[in-house]
């Protein structure tokens, strides 16, 4: 039980956290749509992090107040960006609170600290956007404030924090419609969860970072979940109105400057640009603009100090470096697969389909839904098996919602049709002649269902009472009994041709391995000239799913 954690644990976590981001800012990077489409959100939240950590190994002291000051400086100083600058106020606030704490902090107090991180934060963007990094920190603390006397456990505390923050991430392309027209959640919420993760680790003792890495590492860059905008590799890159990142301090204060001055210095820059964040006091102004008049911004400070490391950034030059990037990288064919159950998804990954999304008898995705699915995939023509009789107008609808892609519908109405057409793709002929081949190789296989009659009736020539096990084919009832075996046995010899040389089982969601394995054995004595063979589907609703080829 973790009912406290020390000023020791605080020191990890900061490290941990910082390590993580790292290890994980090429994907931040990836989802940055807002407020500019740069790609730099995860690079700048992670220098910042690598600031705030440079500043705290400067000192190897255990005092709370000591540590929380070497944190909310170094982040500070090294605070890029707009998420840079927001991120290094969450930590100023949470060190805020943690600094004047005892020796040990519970859950009470971590909460104080998330709420007054996001009460700093808010308070120093000129206009609070929701739907960014602020949603997702004003909601974790919303609910660490309302639930730290009931979880006192920072084992239990922490991880539903987490959650509470995933579901804010989850919201905000609803909050922030350039999110939802990318398909993306927000850039800076992902790095701030990102973080959070890592607190977790050195919480539980994982993997707590001695220093900072300098470059992502390939084998860490999938440690953090990020749902489904993990693979993000294509999206709508806007116009950016306001083209220089413009950064810089003021020190040295002139003695005649006053805080009204800072707030004067603020109101100016929001005439000149925009993601404008006027920070500090009278021994230091963190100053973070966008604006196509950065000597302007300049001209202004110089009235309260002096200017210390500025920084002025073309974010048009990064936003066509950015193009340039999805543009080399875009390839000209695609494939997309519609399936349930974990194990059929695993199989389409391994025959190199792009995407997998989910859906099957009982959940049809719309085509909206098959749409973004396809927009996600970086390739001019795309290839979309809905697997299933009941999607395949929904893939067809979704042609008309698409933007700089070929939909190509490959008439697939179950799962092993889905397989046939993804085996044979390649990439070395064209789009046109994959479609042909495609289609002739659904015709080379035979598929049936096994699952049990919901309620009582007669078709197809069969008293089905419910609780039967009955087989199918795309079209009707072939087989019918009190057993899984009997069914599947029946419905097969039903489906056999003198051709089929293989038959293959697909076992669902409800049947275990041992009992799939004895099936297929039945089935090669029944059928010793052809080659059985059995797979995990983890499908829902059918026991088995039949392939003959």
């Amino acid at each position: 039980m973790q009912k406290n954690i020390n000023c020791a644990l605080f020191r990890k976590m900061v490290l941990s956290g910082a390590k993580q981001l790292e290890q994980n800012r090429a994907k931040v990077d990836a989802l940055n749509v807002f407020p500019v489409p740069d790609g730099d959100t995860g690079t700048n939240m992670s220098l910042t992090m690598q600031s705030a950590v440079k500043e705290l190994l400067s000192s190897a002291s255990l005092d709370f107040a000591q540590v929380c000051d070497l944190v909310s400086k170094g982040a500070l100083k090294g605070a890029r960006g707009n998420s840079g600058v927001i991120l290094s106020q969450i930590f100023r606030g949470i060190c805020s609170v943690l600094r004047v704490s005892k020796p040990e902090v519970d859950t009470k107090t971590f909460a104080k600290a998330l709420e007054a991180g996001t009460k700093v934060a808010y308070g120093a963007v000129s206009i609070p956007k929701e739907g960014t990094i602020l949603t997702v920190v004003r909601m974790m603390s919303e609910f660490a404030v309302k639930n730290a006397g009931k979880l006192r456990d920072f084992e239990e505390f922490l991880p539903a924090v987490i959650a509470e923050g995933d579901r804010a991430l989850a919201k905000t392309p609803e909050l922030l419609p350039v999110l939802k027209k990318a398909g993306v959640v927000d850039s800076g919420g992902v790095g701030l969860m990102t973080i959070m993760r890592g607190f977790l680790a050195a919480l539980m003792g994982e993997d707590v970072a001695s220093e900072v890495q300098t470059a992502a590492t390939a084998q860490n860059a999938a440690d953090v979940e990020f749902g489904d905008n993990s693979d993000i590799i294509n999206m709508e890159l806007g116009e950016i109105q306001f083209a220089y990142c413009t950064e810089f301090f003021i020190i040295n204060l002139k003695p005649s400057t006053t805080l009204a001055d800072i707030d004067k210095l603020r109101e100016k820059l929001m005439n000149i640009g925009d993601s404008v964040i006027c920070i500090g006091d009278l021994e230091l102004v963190k100053v973070h603009v966008h604006t196509n008049q950065p000597g302007i911004a300049l001209t202004y400070a110089l009235q309260l100090g002096e200017l210390d490391r500025p920084k002025i950034e073309n974010m048009l030059e990064q936003n066509r470096a950015l193009k340039a990037k999805i543009a080399a990288e875009k390839k000209d064919q695609g494939m997309l697969a519609i399936c349930a159950g974990e194990g059929i998804s695993e199989i389409f990954k391994d025959l190199f389909v792009d995407r997998v999304i989910e859906g099957g008898q009982t959940m049809n995705p719309s085509a909206d839904d098959i749409a973004n699915a396809v927009q996600k995939i970086n390739a001019d023509n795309v290839f979309v098996f809905p697997n299933n009789k009941n999607i395949i107008l929904a893939a067809e609808q979704a042609k008309a919602l698409v933007e700089n892609r070929t939909i190509h519908v490959i008439p697939t109405k179950n799962i092993p049709q889905g397989f046939a057409a993804a085996l044979s793709f390649s990439p070395d002929v064209s789009a046109e002649e994959n479609k042909t081949n495609m289609i002739h190789a659904l015709d080379n296989v035979k598929a049936g269902s096994v699952t049990h009659a919901v309620r009582t009736t007669k078709v197809n020539g069969f008293s089905i009472k419910e609780g039967d096990i009955i087989g199918l084919d795309d079209k009707k009832i072939l087989a019918k009994s009190e057993s899984i075996e009997t069914t599947v046995l029946t419905l097969i010899d039903k489906l056999k041709e003198d051709t089929h040389e293989v038959i293959s089982l697909y076992y669902g969601q409800d049947v275990g391995e041992e009992d799939a394995e004895a099936l297929a054995a039945k089935v090669q004595e029944a059928f010793p000239d052809c080659e059985v063979d059995f797979h995990n589907g983890g499908q829902p609703v059918y026991y088995y799913l039949v392939s003959l080829e």
